[in-house]
């Protein structure tokens, strides 16, 4: 298994009229946590496009637990538990300043040809880089 955390301040302009943290806001940090995760084990957004390679959310589940508000900070912690074959799922699990569990989220993404536009095999070269940290 693969995880990474981040953490993220809550900024004003994702709140709504109650103080919560919008809904919607949740995918954006995701992406984050997915995009981080993936960085890590060196496949950024720009070694994808070069190998003409779209990761687009094909699907998301979300559990929404408890609150979040303004100025606060969350950790979102992310894991990728298997080897891809033509998609990826990412669990995501987000935390408030008090270690509560406050989220958690499952993330769906397809590798897409970015010429085509059609779904494809997870390449071999991001294939044995998850390979190299799932199997450790």
């Amino acid at each position: 298994m693969i995880t990474s955390e981040n953490e993220i301040r809550i900024r004003y302009d994702e709140v709504d009229k109650m103080g919560y943290v919008y809904h919607g806001n949740y995918a954006k940090y995701y992406h984050i946590s997915r995009t981080e995760l993936l960085r890590k084990i060196g496949i950024s957004d720009k070694v994808l496009e070069s190998h003409n390679i779209l990761l687009p959310v094909i699907e998301m589940n979300i559990k929404y637990i408890k609150p979040i508000f303004y100025d606060e900070i969350i950790t979102i912690k992310t894991s990728l538990q298997d080897i891809p074959g033509s998609r990826m799922i990412f669990h995501h699990e987000v935390r408030n300043h008090n270690n509560e569990v406050i989220n958690r989220a499952e993330s769906m993404v397809a590798f897409v040809d970015i010429n085509t536009r059609k779904p494809m095999k997870a390449p071999q070269l991001i294939v044995n880089k998850i390979k190299s940290y799932i199997e450790k």
